[in-house]
């Protein structure tokens, strides 16, 4: 009973937000009812059980690299990611490593950890980057992707502009960008972080509103010093004879020209980013589901 009253504070507390959110959400799930314990039967998808790992602790992103969670967080592993993923209609290719968000049910932004073993990526074209034509790559992969995502049922997605341009530091190996894309009902934003590695790139995508995100990329970048590589797999740790990516930096924000796109994946990957954006803004739904907690630290 008093499980059924606070969850039906829960939802009282973030009716203005969710009736926003309906209209982007729906489109992707279906139409959703929400009940609190005991009011009725639903027998529509039910979240995933997920093992969350409380902080502070340490998550481990498969056997490559490693993130401090900190106190007010909480972490998924690998499986766990995955289900969430597909929960929200993310397709999923095996490379997610982890997934965090604040543990607070209230907030509504999460962090995904996927890893892509292209190789080292070499960084030549630091000082080339080229925001006007990335942009317009990223928006005919996004009509392509329009057409994927039409077939399956689900409403089109617009890309605007950049909310923040590529900028690569060299210090840290660190690529960083921002999306702004919009669909029925609001807008939407992917953050997007690559940290180079040794074999390959870790790709980093924070999903929030576009109205959180002066407020959450601080909270982000500092969540991101918890990050790094085990030893053996950082960028600086190259050595002659390991494999090399067949692009740059470019590629990595663009998808690449369709030749390379093609034979690396990466157009799947683009309509991957494409669908969290609308996915990441009915965030604050999951929040209302709960999802089996059960901690290990």
């Amino acid at each position: 009973m008093n499980d059924a009253r606070n969850q039906r504070t829960r939802i009282g507390a973030l009716l203005p937000r969710i009736c926003w959110i309906v209209t982007l959400a729906g489109m992707l799930t279906g139409p959703q009812v929400i009940r609190a314990e005991g009011e009725g039967e639903d027998n529509g998808p039910q979240p995933p059980s997920v093992s969350w790992i409380d902080g502070p602790s340490m998550g481990q992103l498969g056997s490559l690299a490693e993130l401090k969670v900190p106190e007010l967080y909480r972490f998924a592993g690998a499986n766990d990611t995955r289900q969430i993923m597909e929960f929200y209609h993310n397709p999923t290719d095996g490379s997610e490593l982890g997934y965090i968000e604040p543990a607070n049910p209230f907030a509504s932004w999460y962090v995904v950890f996927e890893f892509d073993d292209m190789g080292y990526v070499k960084d030549d074209d630091k000082d080339d980057l080229d925001p006007v034509a990335m942009l317009e790559s990223i928006k005919r992969g996004n009509e392509a992707a329009n057409k994927i995502r039409e077939r399956n049922g689900w409403g089109k997605i617009e890309v605007i502009g950049w909310e923040q341009e590529p900028h690569y530091d060299e210090t840290t190996q660190n690529l960083v960008w921002a999306t702004l894309a919009r669909s029925e009902g609001g807008l939407g934003v992917n953050y997007n972080m690559r940290v180079l590695g040794r074999a390959g790139v870790m790709r980093v995508t924070l999903v929030c509103d576009q109205s959180q995100l002066k407020t959450i990329v601080p909270q982000f970048n500092t969540l991101m010093q918890g990050f790094s590589y085990v030893p053996g797999q950082k960028y600086s740790e190259f050595r002659s004879g390991d494999k090399i990516a067949e692009y740059g930096l470019t590629a990595l924000v663009t998808g690449g020209a369709v030749a390379v796109a093609a034979k690396s994946g990466l157009l799947k990957y683009l309509w991957k980013l494409i669908v969290v954006v609308v996915v990441g803004i009915g965030a604050a739904f999951k929040k209302l589901f709960g999802g089996g907690k059960s901690s290990t630290t």
